[in-house]
C-alpha cells in the first residue's frame, strides 16, 4: 500500500474505533436510563431458560445484561465499582459515564485532541468533586429529618421499607453504622412468605439436625468448631492391626466421653463447619443439643463476635471442663423457626450486637426487588450518615455544571474542551429525570438555572408530578453525597480510559505458538 493510500484509510477510519466504542456505550446507558427518578420505570430481564426478573435497579439491570463488547464492559465496572463501594446510585453513575464519554467524542470529532480532552475532562472532574464536597450538608443524628427523606428517596418511596430500614439503624446505633467495617445491607435477607422484621441477631440458613422438643432454648451455651464433631482419625493401615484398632476404640472411647462433657456443661448449640459423625449426631438428639453443620467460616465468625465464643478445632474438645467453658459463648436465646426454616440467634450481654432485616413477600420476583430497594435504602442510609447529603434530582450537579462553565470561560489551551464536557455531562442526570417525567429538559432546565441564581441556592429543582419550580432540600429530596462523590468520579475514570482507546486489537488464544 503507498503512502497516499495509507493516508486516505487512515483519514477515512480516524475515529471508527472510537465511534465504535461510544456506541456501546450508548446502547448501555439507554438501557438503564429509563429508571432514573421518581416517574422512572421498570426493566424486564429474561434468562435463557425464561426465567424473568423486573426491577429498575442499575446493578441488577447492568450486571444480567448478556454484553460482549470490551467498552460496554468497562461501562459496566462503573455500576459495579459504585455498588462495592457505596451499595447505591449505580444508574446515575452509569449514566454519567455514558454523558461524559458522549461529551468526550463530541469534542473528539471536532478536532480536538483526544489527549487535551481527557486531560481537561480529569481537572473538570476534580473541580467538580471540590464544588460537590463544599455543598455537603452534614447529618446530625439518626433522628435529623434529613436522614430519613433520604432513605425514602433511595426507598423508591416504599414507607414499609424506610420504617423497617429506619428501625434497623436505630437498633443498630449510630457508632456501628459509621464504623467502615459494617455494612447494614449484607445483614438484609428476602424470604418468602415471611413479615418483614428487624430481627436482633443472626438468621441461619442452614437447617439444623434436631428433635422436635429441643427447638428452642434460653441462656444457651454455644460451641463453634472449624472442623467436624466426629473422632479423631487413624490410618486406615492401621485398622488392620491389633494394636491400631486397639488405639481406633480409645478413640471412639475418647469421643464418646467428649460428647458426654459437652452435655455435661449443657452445651445447647453447636455450630460446625463441616459435617457431623452418626454417633455423635444420635447422641445431640438424645441429649437435646442442636446441631447446625455446613456453616460457612465467615458467618461463624460472626457467631464468635456475638456470642464471645472462640472457635476451636475438634482436638479442643479433649480439654477439661473448666477449660471449655471458657471458650463457650451465650445467647440469650436460639430458636428454630419453622415458619421461616432458619435459625434465630439473639445477642445479648457485652458482645458484638448484630441487627438482621427480614424482608419478606408472596414470592420469589417480588421479594428479590423489594431486598434489593431494602438494600439501596441501607446503604443510603449509611452513606449519609458517614458523608453527609446533598440535594437530589440533580440539582447539586446543574448547579456545579454552571459553576463549571464561568470557570472554563477563563481557561487556555485545548483542555478547556474537557473541562466543558464535565460541565454538559453534569446536567445530564436532571434531564434525564425531568424527559422520563414527561417533560421538556431544555425548557425546565432553564428555569431551574434561573431559580438556582434568583435564591442564591443549589437545591432548585423541578417536581415531576406538577412540573412547577421547588425547593428539593426543603421538600426532603436529597441523596448521600459519598453516592453522588463516588459516582462522579468512577465515571470520569471510565470515561477517560474509553477515550483514549485507539485501536481494540484481539489477543490471540493462551498457548497459541502461531506467527503474529
Amino acid at each position: 500500500m503507498s503512502q497516499g493510500q495509507q493516508g486516505h484509510v487512515d483519514g477515512d477510519d480516524r475515529y471508527s474505533t472510537l465511534l465504535n466504542n461510544s456506541n456501546a456505550v450508548r446502547a448501555v446507558t439507554s438501557a438503564v436510563e429509563g429508571t432514573l427518578g421518581p416517574k422512572g420505570l421498570d426493566v424486564m430481564l429474561v434468562g435463557p431458560r425464561g426465567e424473568v426478573i423486573i426491577t429498575n435497579d442499575g446493578v441488577t439491570i447492568l450486571d444480567k445484561m448478556d454484553v460482549s463488547h470490551p467498552a460496554a464492559r468497562l461501562l459496566i465496572q462503573v455500576a459495579r465499582a459504585q455498588q462495592e463501594k457505596i451499595g447505591d446510585g449505580t444508574t446515575t453513575a452509569t449514566v454519567l459515564a455514558g454523558a461524559l464519554v458522549q461529551e468526550g467524542v463530541s469534542r473528539i470529532t471536532k478536532g480536538v485532541p483526544a489527549s487535551k480532552v481527557v486531560e481537561g475532562m480529569r481537572q473538570g472532574v476534580a473541580t467538580a468533586l471540590q464544588l460537590l464536597r463544599d455543598r455537603v450538608r452534614h447529618i446530625d443524628g439518626l433522628d435529623d429529618p434529613l436522614l430519613e427523606r433520604t432513605v425514602y428517596v433511595a426507598g423508591r418511596e416504599r414507607r414499609d421499607i424506610v420504617e423497617l430500614i429506619m428501625e434497623a439503624a436505630s437498633k443498630a446505633g449510630l457508632a456501628r453504622l459509621k464504623d467502615p467495617a459494617y455494612t447494614l445491607a449484607d445483614h438484609i435477607v428476602a424470604l418468602e412468605n415471611a413479615e418483614n422484621e428487624v430481627f436482633e441477631g443472626l438468621l441461619l440458613r442452614q437447617k439444623p439436625i434436631y428433635n422436635r422438643e429441643a427447638r428452642e432454648f434460653e441462656d444457651a451455651r454455644v460451641l463453634v468448631l472449624f472442623d467436624a464433631l466426629e473422632p479423631d482419625e487413624i490410618d486406615e493401615e492401621a485398622l488392620t492391626t491389633e494394636a491400631g484398632f486397639a488405639e481406633y476404640m480409645d478413640l471412639r472411647k475418647l469421643f464418646a466421653s467428649d460428647l458426654s462433657r459437652l452435655a455435661d456443661l449443657s452445651v445447647k448449640l453447636i455450630l460446625l463447619e463441616k459435617g457431623v459423625h452418626p454417633d455423635a449426631e444420635q447422641f445431640c438428639l438424645d441429649h437435646g443439643i442442636m446441631v447446625v453443620p455446613r456453616v460457612s467460616r465467615t458467618v461463624l465468625r460472626q457467631v464468635c463476635d456475638m456470642t464471645g465464643a472462640v472457635a476451636m478445632r475438634r482436638k479442643a474438645l479433649h480439654k477439661d471442663a473448666e477449660q471449655l467453658l471458657g471458650l463457650m459463648g451465650r445467647t440469650p436465646k436460639v430458636t428454630y423457626d419453622e415458619r421461616i426454616e432458619k435459625i434465630r440467634l439473639a445477642c445479648g450481654g457485652t458482645n458484638e450486637r448484630l441487627v438482621t432485616v427480614i424482608v419478606g413477600a408472596s414470592t420469589s420476583e417480588v421479594v428479590g426487588e423489594a431486598a434489593r430497594i431494602a438494600g439501596d435504602a441501607a446503604s443510603a442510609l449509611q452513606a449519609a450518615v458517614t458523608g453527609g447529603v446533598l440535594p437530589g434530582g440533580g440539582t447539586s450537579e446543574l448547579a456545579v455544571s454552571y459553576e463549571l462553565e464561568r470557570i472554563r470561560e477563563a481557561q487556555k489551551g485545548m483542555e478547556a474542551f474537557g473541562f466543558e464536557a464535565v460541565s454538559s455531562a453534569l446536567r445530564k442526570p436532571m434531564s434525564q429525570i425531568l424527559l422520563n417525567a414527561g417533560y421538556n429538559p431544555l425548557e425546565k432546565m432553564e428555569e431551574v438555572r434561573a431559580a438556582q441564581i434568583n435564591e442564591g441556592s443549589d437545591s432548585m429543582g423541578i417536581d415531576c408530578d406538577n412540573g412547577s419550580v421547588v425547593d428539593y432540600e426543603a421538600a426532603g429530596i436529597v441523596d448521600p453525597a459519598p453516592v453522588k462523590l463516588h459516582g462522579l468520579r468512577a465515571a470520569g475514570e471510565v470515561a477517560a480510559a474509553v477515550l483514549r482507546i485507539h485501536h481494540v486489537i484481539k489477543m490471540k488464544e493462551l498457548g497459541d505458538s502461531a506467527d503474529v
